[in-house]
């Protein structure tokens, strides 16, 4: 290609969230994320600039359409805010993403990313009923449609990933596909085709690596133990030290065993599939008819 991708990332918490995250993890959600898509976009040949944009804080100069038109790629992150709750903050990452969808610029999102998109397109997020889901998404499960999508390209049928979220998408929204699923959250991935744009996205998180798992659980310990996840708060020191092992090459055996972690959550270009796939398989074809490749 001729010149680097230009990539947008939003980042999905607010300023306290963001530095509340960065003061365990030495960097915001969407600073992490933006080196995972280089990263990604290196495995495959390509090279990528990643933009960073901050919706929920005040006076923030988000792209406007014209703006939005001159990337080749956006991407929500992950967030510790919940749509049904109607926040301010919340709502206005929902515009944004409309705007995003009318821009017509490939879309991709992670967890809260999904439930932006999917709100913005017309579906509904709500607390899942079933609980939360922490740690690994277990035994999710490809649907007929998305075992035919180039975004799960090069995944198996069934298939585990990082995961942290006590939200899902309730009601799909025209025009969306859903590709993934588990007993626990129905909509584990999806497809979105709203007003001229495509939004592919998931709930899990595979940008994560362990180490950014456990550094988020650690937040997460008191609600581990109330909601019965482990007996105590040492058991959940124990687990989230286990878990941030798993970042070691090569991956411990006896670890991987003991936590039930398959190789599709433990190797990284493995889990990171959807990333890479939307990077080839949307951003480079896309770039490429705008003659921006």
């Amino acid at each position: 290609m001729s010149r680097p991708f230009r990539l947008l990332v939003v980042e999905g918490n607010t300023k306290a969230m963001r530095e509340r995250h960065a003061a365990v993890a030495g960097h915001t959600p969407s600073a992490f994320y933006a080196a995972v898509l280089e990263e990604a976009a290196g495995w495959e040949g390509l090279k990528a600039t990643v933009d960073i944009a901050y919706p929920t804080d005040p006076g923030a100069n988000l792209p406007d359409g014209a703006g939005l038109a001159s990337y080749d790629g956006v991407v929500i992150t992950g967030s510790g805010l919940n749509l049904w709750k109607g926040e301010p903050e919340s709502l206005i990452q929902v515009d944004f993403a409309r705007e995003i969808f009318r821009a017509g610029v490939p879309f991709f999102g992670s967890c809260w990313g999904l439930q932006v998109a999917a709100a913005a397109a017309g579906g509904e997020v709500k607390l899942n009923p079933q609980g939360r889901e922490v740690g690994l998404a277990r035994s999710i499960r490809l649907t007929e449609a998305g075992r035919a999508h180039p975004m799960h390209a090069g995944r198996g049928d069934v298939f585990d990933a990082p995961a942290i979220h006590s939200d899902e998408v309730a009601v799909v929204p025209p025009g969306g596909t859903v590709t993934a699923g588990n007993d626990l959250c129905g909509v584990q991935a999806a497809e979105i085709r709203h007003d001229g744009g495509v939004f592919w996205g998931v709930q899990y998180h595979p940008e994560y690596t362990f180490r950014e798992l456990g550094g988020i659980l650690e937040r997460y310990v008191p609600a581990m133990v109330a909601e019965g996840f482990v007996r105590d708060a040492q058991e959940a020191e124990k687990h989230i030290a286990d878990l941030m092992t798993l970042d070691a090459d090569p991956v411990p055996r006896d670890v991987a065993w003991r936590l039930g972690v398959s190789p599709s959550a433990s190797d990284p270009k493995a889990r990171r599939n959807e990333i890479v796939n939307w990077l080839a398989r949307q951003v480079a074809p896309t770039a490429s008819a705008r003659g921006r490749a």
